[in-house]
């Protein structure tokens, strides 16, 4: 199926994998990419060197376009440009709208630019600093998201600029592909549905909690990092929302050392980022270093397992998913499935 998104990045079907920290390594990304969408390695969670490990890994693994997906605010953002550029990665992606000079000397290079937004004017804004397309996330989405549904801030922003949007939160089938495409949308960006595929890394006993949640069991809180995070309800979400504001900071402390290291990041880049992150949101001091828990809690999930000590964000959608299909195998039935339900769409006809 070939949409203004495929024709600008290159791959087969107008699908993307989201880049969720700690899972979407190259097992996951090249598996996706080789099934014909796009996949995005998430680099957040990686050193430097090992971001270029990884590139080189997924490259190793399928010669067809992936993406990365990094953090425009993070002080090492233009040492992981540069990588990109270095690397001959097709796409950057970004979880905050990249400066003007970040997608400058990306598009010179050739690398194709497509910021994450959660609003109309954030693609307004990143567009006039010429990122080629979008991915808009409606509230339903996973992770850090908003309180604007995606039927409602899809059509808004497609109205309002001339580059592909591509349409994330609340999809995980190919009704949910026809539908955006209606909308006027170019593709759609999956998380949690690539998350629940035999290619992911994330361990089998957590699988098996996405897959026995119910919609109900999909919460927004803002006790681990004080920003709105859609994830599974868990014993431990339940303790940070009933913890003092000491012991939740004592926790972000200890949790925030043990990423440094991990991360590679000193104290005064981690302050940095968390400042960043500060900017514009109102967040008192011991939420920043809440925010610099949260990788390690998702850590403590996606890579140890831990379903009652970790965090395991996760889209409404996690709710209705009830299977483990492989890439290949899920992309193949969604795109079945779209084709199929447009078919009969253009089979009506009007009644006067």
């Amino acid at each position: 199926m070939e949409t203004a998104f495929t024709r600008l990045v290159g791959v087969r079907h107008p699908i993307v994998q989201t880049g969720m920290g700690w899972v979407a390594g190259p097992r996951l990304v090249s598996a996706a990419a080789e099934a014909g969408a796009l996949g995005v390695l998430a680099s957040a969670t990686m050193t430097p060197g090992r971001l270029r490990e990884a590139v080189r890994e997924v490259k190793s693994r399928t010669a067809q376009p992936f993406g990365v997906n990094l953090r425009a605010d993070a002080a090492d953002a233009g040492e992981r440009v540069r990588i990109i550029v270095d690397e001959g990665v097709r796409v950057a992606s970004f979880a905050l709208a990249p400066s003007p000079e970040l997608i400058a000397v990306l598009k010179e290079a050739g690398v194709v630019v497509v910021p994450s937004v959660g609003a109309r004017r954030h693609a307004e804004k990143v567009a006039g600093w010429g990122a080629d397309a979008v991915i808009v996330q409606g509230g339903e989405g996973g992770g850090h998201t908003g309180d604007v549904a995606t039927t409602v801030l899809l059509p808004q922003v497609v109205d309002a600029v001339d580059i592909p949007v591509v349409a994330a939160g609340g999809f995980f089938d190919g009704r949910g592909l026809a539908a955006a495409l209606a909308y006027g949308a170019a593709g759609v960006a999956m998380g949690t549905r690539f998350l629940l595929t035999s290619d992911s890394p994330v361990p089998e006993a957590v699988k098996a909690r996405y897959l026995a949640a119910t919609v109900r069991d999909v919460v927004v809180t803002r006790a681990v990092d004080g920003l709105p995070h859609r994830m599974l309800r868990s014993g431990l979400v339940d303790a940070l929302e009933d913890a003092g504001r000491v012991r939740a900071l004592l926790r972000a402390v200890r949790h925030a050392a043990g990423f440094r290291r991990l991360s590679g990041l000193t104290w005064r880049e981690m302050v940095r980022d968390g400042t960043a992150l500060r900017h514009g949101k109102d967040l008192t001091w011991s939420q920043v270093l809440l925010a610099a828990n949260t990788p390690m809690l998702l850590r403590s999930a996606m890579v140890e397992g831990r379903t009652d000590g970790g965090v395991m964000a996760a889209g409404q959608v996690a709710g209705v998913i009830d299977d483990l299909p492989s890439c290949a195998e899920l992309v193949e039935r969604i795109m079945k499935e779209a084709e199929e339900r447009l078919a009969s769409l253009n089979g009506l006809r009007a009644v006067r």
